[in-house]
């Protein structure tokens, strides 16, 4: 105890009462994840980029039309291509050969006169919708199959088991290069729908490739949980099994879970950049992948339209790494961050 605490004890006795007790206040191991996330200096300067990035993307369209800038000339309003590049097909004004000007901060495109700014905002809004939408349902799949193949004992277990040993053995780039050319055959007639179909088939392709890691996780976490006495009591009541496993077992693995999920996350705007960049992600719809594409071929005369994206991906996986790590760092107990 403190002089102070001493202080007020003795006062207390003093005066013929009697020293009350400190009200313990008991914290759940979300609240102190909570605290130690705030905490932690990575975590905030992270997040706030990774909310930041998000902001960016959400509110892309108010941000284009406030700026007055077209992500494409599918607006009536939108300069055509002849109206803003040369014969060159490089800008009339802004880089690489024209001074900078706030009306094109990041320039326009070569070939097509698309504003960069607004392909970086429509593309930062694609890949992480497509990220996320990947994360949600990769993790809803891979959390129900881990808990029945974990708390399953016999065949059930083991059939469930070589269904993930056998996913993970199929590579996942060549799933995706045999995917895109059956849907831009199937689709290839109508550009909304081949856009429409490209977008499924991505987050297809992602979830199909991305549920056996969690849901080896969560297999081995309810190996473990099965044998306690909580989950023993509920049997012996005779508790259905649904209840056991989502009302019993699936609370007690939120913090693998949230670590999982922050991690994927990242992983998953990587793997959309990547298959843009290769020709076999999103092609009609603006995207970060796309814009490294084709700004491949123009690097040698105009970098900038390159760096950009480049160095979007590389912050928005970077601070999402980083976020994933102070994440698995809180929720871990044994941890003295």
């Amino acid at each position: 105890m403190t002089t102070a605490d001493l202080e007020q004890v003795g006062e207390e006795l003093a005066s013929g009462g009697e020293p009350q007790a400190k009200e313990i206040a008991g914290k759940s191991p979300m609240r102190i994840a909570m605290g130690r996330l705030r905490r932690d200096k990575v975590a905030v300067v992270s997040g706030a980029i990774v909310l930041l990035l998000i902001v960016l993307g959400l509110l892309a369209p108010v941000i284009c039309n406030l700026w007055g800038i077209y992500p494409d000339n599918s607006d009536p309003a939108s300069p055509r291509p002849s109206e803003v590049l040369d014969f060159d097909t490089y800008p009339l004004f802004g880089p690489p050969y024209h001074p900078f000007t706030w009306a094109h901060p990041l320039g326009l495109a070569p070939g097509t006169g698309y504003d960069n700014l607004a392909r970086l905002l429509y593309g930062l809004r694609t890949s992480l919708g497509v990220a996320v939408a990947a994360t949600v349902v990769s993790t809803v799949v891979g959390v129900t199959v881990g808990l029945v193949a974990g708390f399953a004992r016999g065949w059930l277990d083991r059939v469930i088991s070589f269904v993930i040993d056998l996913f993970l053995s199929f590579p996942f780039l060549l799933g995706a290069l045999s995917l895109a050319p059956i849907v831009t055959s199937r689709f290839s007639t109508d550009v909304e729908a081949l856009s429409r179909a490209q977008l499924i088939a991505l987050v297809s392709v992602l979830v199909v490739f991305g549920w056996m890691g969690l849901a080896r996780l969560i297999r081995g976490q309810v190996l473990s949980l099965r044998e306690r006495e909580f989950v023993q009591a509920a049997q012996v009541m005779g508790v259905p099994t649904r209840r056991i496993l989502f009302k019993e077992l699936l609370p007690n693995l939120v913090a693998p879970i949230v670590v999982a999920t922050s991690l994927a996350l990242p992983a998953f705007v990587a793997a959309e950049a990547g298959l843009s960049f290769l020709g076999i992600g999103l092609t009609g719809t603006p995207s970060l992948g796309q814009t490294i594409n084709r700004a491949v071929d123009a690097y040698e005369k105009y970098p900038l339209y390159l760096w950009t994206p480049v160095v979007t991906v590389m912050v928005l996986v970077l601070a999402l790494n980083l976020l994933g790590d102070s994440i698995r760092d809180a929720f871990d107990p044994k941890t003295r961050r």
